[in-house]
Parts: structure tokens; C-alpha cells; sequence
């Protein structure tokens, strides 16, 4: 197999193919599902598999999943009311258009930088 490396001497850090990991160990998404985070703690090993070949390149990129240790992983942190207004005031800045200043409902598209009224409106095409 060519990603499985236990060991560590190819790859630096133990390595293993998808769905291969041993016991014990989560990726951040998996540690997170589980009410869990790393908590400051070193990767301790890495999933690698081929990527989606790019259509330009032709060639398959090498992505990777880092690992951590469940038995160290500390619980999440509660949202504090602090937090929830955090989150609440950027996520009503990425609901805002900077053009005509309006809070809609959805996130406003990063390729347009404004909402789409605005971005077929004959003044900012000119501009």
C-alpha cells in the first residue's frame, strides 16, 4: 500500500491509507462530532489518499487528514452570551451589502462583493 507508513520514515509522521487508522485516533472533524477538540495537543499521525485529478493538470493531488489522540482531546468550549453575539454580529456583516447598506437574509456572494441587485445595476457596471 502506498500510503502505509506506521513508522514514520517516508512520510515523517506515521502515515496510513483511508479508513486504515488505528484505534484511538480522530481527526479534527471526527474529535469534534464527539463533543471533543485537540486541545493543544501535536499531531500524532496523518491519513494521506489521492485527491480529484485537476482537469488542467492532469495529475491527482495528495491530500491530507491529521490525527490526534482521543484519550488526550479535552471537551469543546461552551458558547458563552459574549460568543453568540460575536458570531451574531459577522455573520450580519456578511449578510450586509456594502453598496446600498441592506441586511438580507442570505450571505451575500464573495465573487459579487455586494448583492446581486446592486451587481446588475447599470451604475456599479460602469464604475
Amino acid at each position: 500500500m502506498k500510503f502505509f507508513d506506521p513508522t514514520g520514515e517516508t512520510h515523517g509522521l506515521p502515515t496510513y491509507p483511508r479508513k486504515l487508522a488505528p484505534e484511538g485516533l480522530a481527526t479534527r472533524r471526527q474529535l469534534r462530532a464527539k463533543g471533543l477538540r485537540p486541545g493543544g495537543q501535536d499531531v500524532v499521525a496523518q491519513i494521506l489518499w489521492h485527491g480529484r485529478r485537476d482537469p488542467l493538470t492532469r495529475t491527482r493531488p495528495v491530500r491530507a487528514a491529521y490525527l490526534y489522540r482521543i484519550d488526550l482531546a479535552l471537551p469543546v468550549r461552551p458558547m458563552t452570551p459574549g460568543r453568540w453575539r460575536a458570531v451574531a454580529a459577522m455573520m450580519r456583516a456578511r449578510r450586509t451589502c456594502p453598496l446600498c447598506a441592506v441586511t438580507y437574509t442570505y450571505v451575500i456572494p464573495a465573487s459579487l462583493g455586494c448583492c446581486p441587485g446592486c451587481a446588475d445595476s447599470p451604475a456599479t457596471l460602469t464604475a
